[in-house]
């Protein structure tokens, strides 16, 4: 390959854009407007674009992965932002264990499914 890519930015939909965009930035994502229809969302050098843009077959089965370096410490964090109760439809699920790591789940107000998690070191 002649260069190294920089980063991935997936393409997100949102049944309202609106609440989405709030949420997002509630969630610690700095936005940045691009259009009417279209914002960038990053946290700490990833991000991803938020659309104005509702395909049900699509937002439906949209999942994004998180790494972060102590989900534990994550969580306490996510936790006390009580997004579930500022945000209708958003679901907040705890840690798990599995064999490659850990990790919780959030949906967003779309149904948007985020795993945030932690790889096992070694």
């Amino acid at each position: 390959m002649p260069s190294s890519p920089l980063s991935i930015r997936p393409f997100v939909g949102a049944r309202d854009f609106a609440i989405s965009r709030s949420f997002y930035r509630a969630f610690g994502f700095t936005e940045v407007v691009l259009s009417p229809a279209m914002s960038y969302f990053a946290l700490q050098g990833v991000g991803f674009y938020l659309q104005d843009a509702y395909v049900p077959d699509w937002v439906d089965n949209t999942m994004l992965f998180l790494e972060v370096a102590d989900v534990e410490q994550y969580w306490a964090e996510l936790a006390a932002l009580d997004l579930p109760s500022k945000h209708e439809g958003v679901r907040i699920m705890p840690i798990r264990q599995e064999a490659w790591g850990k990790e919780g789940f959030v949906h967003d107000p779309s149904g948007i499914l985020w795993h945030i998690g932690e790889f096992s070191k070694g």
